[in-house]
């Protein structure tokens, strides 16, 4: 067993959701005592994932053995000193360390990384041999100047030269599901789809398929078209939260239960993204965690999102946005090998623990940074998760006479400042709604922001309570 030491400030930053920004939070709205040190306690006895123990899947296309761990690299580690500077230097390192335990699926997209992420993966991936990896990347030509034949095309082909490849393993339609009008604007009456095939048939795309964020018709209907396009596979959101509470957390959002079977009755493998819900479901409530704890003290609270994702036998891959080593760490146990979730551990996780998260009523935020940049610099993401994790902490301050209220306040004001300066927020919104359309999640980002920020301004002039909402 290797163990590591690790000072609290370096825990503070690597254990949570995998960001700077969700590391942070913790300062400011933190744990109790004990919690904090026995999650401390996790990654300093922290087992080495053994080499050769990989679980793999089968493309039932091309045959090729894909690891069920996928890194998604969209979180890349940034400079200690510059957050706005990737640093290479480290990302080549996890890549070294994620191909060498059996790692060999890697998820970008042109617009990761403030538009990096394809460079950055590149410069890692081309350090080994081109087929000890499959990389995937998307056509993500969200804006309308890109809805042409000629830009979407400029898109896909830049994306092999920042990927330093001549062929692309896995390439995805970027965020489908908002509705079939744009669904056609962007791949059908320009051409991109028989252009896409065109380059399937060539073999520089080797597997065609799409990812999808949206309303169940347009599933349904890109579904359709699969006698046609011959979808090689399929990324969805799935998570022991969104199998069953995915459309009542949002109407306009689709349970992973209905996601997932249709893919499978038509033998289309499944991608999996969000299994933690952007670390939502690696940051549960104390009372949550020892719940799991008491199931199963060895594993981490991830580990059974983890598991949870992995077991179906249509999943052919699972995605995590690793920003730490410690996070590849932990995810490769989970999947080296997969030990499956058994019918009472599954029942378990949707019942009780599902059931529980569902009704703590947060704002459905993944932290997945697409409603940024703001054009006003508002930090959105990090808004959105400080409030959460102090919900899910019963550290918010509401009610008059409450013996908690002053630490309560002083805690939420000077953790929101520790992780967001004053310019970035939410009292900066002006309500242009420019975020909303591309949030996978449909939030009412403007009138969440307007209530926080009227929460902050109520907090900041009654120092001793307020009535509760």
């Amino acid at each position: 067993m290797e163990k590591k030491n690790i000072s609290r400030r370096s825990f503070l930053k690597l254990f949570g959701a995998g960001t700077v920004a969700t590391a942070a939070i913790l300062a400011g709205c933190k744990q109790s005592d004990k919690a904090e040190q026995q999650a401390a306690d996790e990654y300093k006895n922290q087992v080495e994932p053994p080499v050769g123990k990989m679980t793999y899947r089968e493309n039932p296309k091309t045959k090729e053995k894909v690891s069920l761990l996928g890194y998604g690299m969209m979180r890349l580690p940034t400079k200690v000193d510059n957050n706005d500077e990737f640093d290479q230097e480290m990302i080549n390192r996890q890549v070294d360390y994620a191909i060498e335990h059996g790692l060999n699926y890697f998820d970008t997209s042109p617009v990761y990384c403030q538009g990096k992420s394809e460079h950055c993966t590149g410069i890692a991936l081309s350090r080994h041999p081109r087929d000890k990896y499959f990389v995937a990347t998307k056509l993500s030509n969200f804006n309308p100047e890109y809805h042409s034949r000629e830009k979407a095309i400029e898109m896909y082909h830049n994306s092999m030269k920042e990927l330093q490849v001549d062929y692309i393993d896995y390439y995805l339609l970027h965020s489908v599901g908002g509705s079939w009008d744009e669904f056609e604007k962007r791949y059908v009456d320009n051409g991109m789809m028989d252009y896409l095939m065109k380059e399937r048939e060539a073999g520089r795309i080797r597997n065609l398929g799409f990812s999808f964020h949206g309303i169940q018709s347009v599933f349904d209907q890109v579904l359709a078209t699969h006698e046609k396009y011959h979808w090689d596979f399929c990324q969805i959101e799935l998570n022991y939260l969104d199998w069953d509470f995915a459309n009542e957390i949002s109407q306009s959002n689709v349970d992973a239960r209905y996601l997932y079977d249709e893919l499978h009755k038509r033998g289309i493998p499944a991608v999996i993204m969000e299994p933690l819900l952007g670390g939502r479901l690696a940051n549960l409530p104390q009372y949550l965690v020892a719940e799991l704890k008491s199931h199963a003290p060895e594993k981490s609270v991830a580990s059974w999102a983890f598991r949870y994702a992995g077991t179906p036998e249509g999943v052919l891959t699972v995605l995590s946005g690793m920003t730490y080593m410690e996070h590849l760490k932990d995810n490769l146990l989970s999947y080296c090998p997969l030990v499956p979730l058994s019918a009472d551990e599954q029942e378990y996780l949707h019942e009780d623990i599902a059931r529980k998260i569902f009704g703590l009523e947060n704002i459905p935020c993944n932290d997945c940074k697409y409603c940024m940049p703001c054009p006003y610099g508002i930090d959105i993401p990090a808004i959105f998760v400080h409030y959460n994790k102090c919900k899910n902490e019963g550290t918010l301050p509401y009610t008059v006479g409450d013996a908690e209220y002053r630490k309560h306040r002083r805690q939420y004001l000077i953790g929101l400042n520790r992780i967001v300066p004053p310019e970035r927020q939410p009292d900066h919104c002006i309500g242009c709604h420019q975020c909303e359309p591309h949030c996978p999640q449909s939030i009412r980002i403007t009138r969440e922001l307007h209530k926080i920020s009227d929460f902050i301004e109520q907090l900041r002039r009654n120092p001793d309570g307020l009535e509760k909402a």
